[in-house]
């Protein structure tokens, strides 16, 4: 029986590599790596050996005839992909590891920031070459994206992070945790010890709507939502309101808005048995929502979800999906050439107007209380223009929109009015400009060129210095992407070093870890963030819990100290 690929795939390409006969794809030498949901087998080659799912770092692969349940269309999904992407699994040119010349001597690289692009440019660093490593984070925890990002009911996905464990505990890498780079140290001290320094810290800035009554209270952004279930230290208990609110809207239609519905509508007794935050189960048993609506500029065609995550969200127990109706939805939809009720395995399912497909489509009436039970609502050709209340957001009024030929998005002139207790804004996010380097404020990221920080002015690189991940290309793709994109930057770094274009550190490791403990006294290193892990798996372990994580930044110095 073939194996097939399942929604928490990660597409770090980590399957690939072991897979035999090459079954696979699309593999990162092909174009379409990075730009699809997922990775996908091809049931027709596979042999059955297991390797893949043996190598994939989140337990995402299974053998067909073990799916059940929601997980059963996975199956379709592998198949029909190759129906789509004809292949013949030749192997293509054969790659090799990087090296450098001995000569060299060892290189001292600082790595800054400890997510996902951190983990896999720390770990090619230590498998090409003999480079002594220094991981500094903002944080007194490691994960970034992983700890507080990744919803709390993919506790599969989280599993990722234990690929980076022998990273973080090689004895080439030191870490220097609770030390903010332009703050605490400059990037200019930063270079000084090193030999080159590379930023992987992401995309933290959320984008605005730019709309009156935004910044009322109860008016959030996802990165806040999202950090308030999942223990980030930065951001308070007390930071989501639910008590007021049964109906919530989520202006966006991509992977975090998809999360922040579920978890909003999913039952408190199955997110107990999770790693969310205390503060925001007991928010979540206490509050009153009832409805959450996806609120959507663009049509059904041009939803963000993946179609794994959007799958999953139709399976919710106890949660009705439908579509707010509109014949401009309707009209949408009909072409997708799906019968209503035919199901996402259907002729044309590969449309993002398919997978709507035996959803029912609703009159719907956002200035009424919410229906009965609990629903989400998808309401697509809508955009918020204002949000309104006496002291905190009570509505949000939207205007009808259509698409105009070109792809625009066109106001109708045509407005209502959507009561809800709480508006969460799920519109994409922007790297945050870094003391010392230069920023592209059009792309929102490090300025860059194939990892290679450059000055925007003149087009030169600065010698020594990288970007990775969200920060270098952007809020896209997931976290396996993260491993080509460090690849490239790696790539370029030893580039550079083969072509002797690196500084000469004027100080050695030493001297900065002297200068950190100077900086900060209670700066935390792998021993303490050993004893912050065991102190939550501890009690984790005592409420049948994978960890429960401490939520602030005293109670993470305090847990490491009791080493």
């Amino acid at each position: 029986m073939a194996y097939a690929i399942t929604q928490t795939c990660c597409n770090d390409a980590s399957c690939v590599s072991v897979c035999p006969v090459n079954c696979i794809h699309p593999t990162p030498d092909e174009p379409e790596f990075g730009t699809t949901d997922m990775l996908y087998i091809d049931p027709r080659a596979c042999i059955d050996c297991g390797a893949c799912a043996d190598a994939c770092p989140v337990d995402a692969v299974f053998p067909v005839d073990r799916l059940r349940g929601p997980d059963t269309v996975f199956g379709d999904l592998n198949r029909d992909w190759f129906r789509d992407h004809p292949s013949d699994h030749a192997w293509g040119a054969p790659s090799f590891p990087r090296s450098l010349p001995g000569e060299l001597g060892t290189l001292r690289i600082a790595v800054v920031g400890t997510g996902p692009s951190a983990g896999y440019t720390a770990q090619e660093l230590l498998r090409s070459t003999s480079a002594e490593i220094t991981m500094i984070d903002r944080l007194p925890v490691t994960g970034g994206l992983l700890r507080h990002g990744v919803a709390p009911d993919h506790q599969s996905t989280k599993r990722i992070v234990e690929s980076f464990a022998s990273v973080f505990h090689d004895p080439r890498l030191r870490m220097h945790l609770n030390v903010e780079i332009g703050t605490d140290v400059s990037h200019q001290e930063l270079a000084a010890h090193h030999h080159a320094v590379v930023y992987a810290v992401g995309a933290a800035a959320d984008r605005r709507l730019g709309i009156p009554g935004e910044d009322l209270p109860g008016s959030l952004p996802a990165t806040t939502f999202v950090g308030w279930y999942n223990a980030e230290p930065t951001v308070p208990a007390e930071a989501v309101e639910l008590s007021a609110a049964e109906r919530v809207v989520v202006v966006g239609n991509g992977n975090v808005a998809v999360d922040i519905a579920r978890i909003l509508l999913t039952d408190p007794d199955r997110l107990a048995a999770t790693d969310i935050a205390d503060h925001a189960l007991a928010a979540l048993r206490r509050g009153r929502v009832r409805e959450v609506v996806l609120l959507a500029r663009r049509g059904p065609e041009q939803a963000a979800w993946t179609r794994a995550e959007f799958l999953a969200l139709r399976q919710l127990p106890g949660v009705e999906v439908v579509v707010a109706d509109d014949p401009q939805v309707r009209a949408a939809i009909e072409p997708a050439g799906v019968e209503p009720g035919a199901g996402a395995g259907a002729p044309g399912s590969g449309s993002g107007a398919a997978l709507l497909a035996g959803l029912p489509l609703v009159p719907y009436d956002g200035a009424a209380a919410p229906a009965p039970g609990r629903r989400i609502v998808l309401r697509f050709l809508s955009a918020p223009v204002e949000l309104s209340g006496d002291g905190r957001v009570e509505a949000l009024t939207v205007e009808r929109t259509t698409l105009a030929a070109d792809g625009r998005v066109e106001g109708t002139g045509e407005r209502d009015v959507l009561r809800a207790g709480l508006v969460v804004r799920s519109i994409g996010h922007r790297a945050v400009p870094l003391p010392g380097l230069p920023f592209d404020e059009r792309a929102g990221t490090v300025a860059h060129r194939a990892g290679r920080v450059v000055d925007p002015a003149t087009g030169r690189p600065l010698p020594g210095t990288y970007v990775v991940g969200w920060a270098k290309r952007g809020p896209s793709g997931g976290i396996g992407a993260n491993r080509a994109c460090a690849r490239e930057t790696v790539d370029a770094l030893l580039d550079d070093a083969t072509a002797r274009a690196l500084p000469v550190p004027e100080a050695d490791r030493r001297d900065f870890e002297r200068l950190v403990r100077r900086r900060r006294p209670d700066a935390v290193g792998l021993r303490e963030l050993r004893a912050v892990d065991r102190a939550e798996r501890e009690r984790g372990e005592s409420e049948g819990r994978p960890r429960v994580k401490l939520a602030t930044v005293p109670e993470l110095l305090a847990a490491g100290r009791r080493r």
